[in-house]
């Protein structure tokens, strides 16, 4: 499961590595959390990429009321292709999330859940595969929804958890986002699990628990054995209002 996330790279260095243009106005965040609005790039009506604004927890299009439909944000590569929530995104809807690293918890023996930090061996942002779709409610409005691809943990990070983001090679962007000229057997074959030794993990503040909380701090490594504030699994991933989409 990917729950929570960073996204600091300025809208200059990420115009030049992932070759979007306009990216949309966005500062640094530490705990991007779902419901939130996330930036997302995939190819606009022209075929060249575009950076949009995408609520974090897909809906497809066929639902009638997103009140009554689950919170996805994540989708299982093994099975997505085949799943009625994102077939027709697999086929028509492929996007990337950037992202600077993202946040796992590993359960210790005595049953608590340590927060970590985990980005790129190298420093280098993170490519993360999605998926976007588009609903449209009763009165017009549209909102862009989307979800991250997760596959099985590399060797690297299986101790912390079973599962990792689906991270795309800058190579394999094109691929992914041509839905035009690439079909989805082809595309999947770039959805895969990080080489061994390409990513790196430390332990953070349980301050991250809360979506309330930001900050640089929030990244910084700590020290297991002192003891902190509070603990448990990442709070606050529901949203307070019953509608999903409000944020927007």
């Amino acid at each position: 499961m990917c729950g929570r996330y960073a996204f600091t790279l300025p809208s200059e260095a990420m115009e030049i590595l992932f070759r979007v243009a306009n990216v949309p106005e966005y500062p640094p965040r530490y705990n991007i959390a779902p419901t939130q609005p996330i930036l997302a790039i995939w190819r606009d009506e022209s075929g060249e990429r575009a950076a949009k604004l995408a609520r974090w927890g897909l809906v497809p299009a066929w639902v009638k009321d997103p009140r009554d439909f689950s919170l996805i944000i994540n989708a299982r590569a093994e099975t997505m292709a085949e799943k009625p929530t994102f077939k027709a995104s697999v086929r028509h809807h492929r996007c990337v999330v950037p992202a600077s690293g993202y946040y796992e918890w590993r359960r210790t023996p005595d049953g608590k859940k340590l927060p970590h930090y985990i980005t790129s061996a190298s420093g280098e942002p993170l490519a993360m595969a999605g998926l976007y779709a588009s609903w449209m409610g009763p009165n017009g409005e549209e909102v862009d929804t989307a979800a991250i691809i997760t596959v099985p943990a590399n060797s690297d990070l299986a101790q912390i958890h079973d599962r990792m983001p689906a991270i795309l090679g800058m190579t394999d962007i094109d691929a992914w986002l041509d839905v035009r000229g690439t079909d989805p057997k082809t595309a999947l074959q770039v959805i895969r699990s990080a080489p061994e030794g390409t990513m790196t993990a430390h332990p953070v503040s349980n301050r991250v628990n809360s979506a309330r909380n930001e900050g640089e701090d929030l990244i910084a490594p700590v020290t297991v054995e002192k003891p902190q504030a509070d603990s448990g699994e990442a709070k606050d991933v529901k949203p307070a209002n019953p509608s999903q989409l409000d944020l927007f």
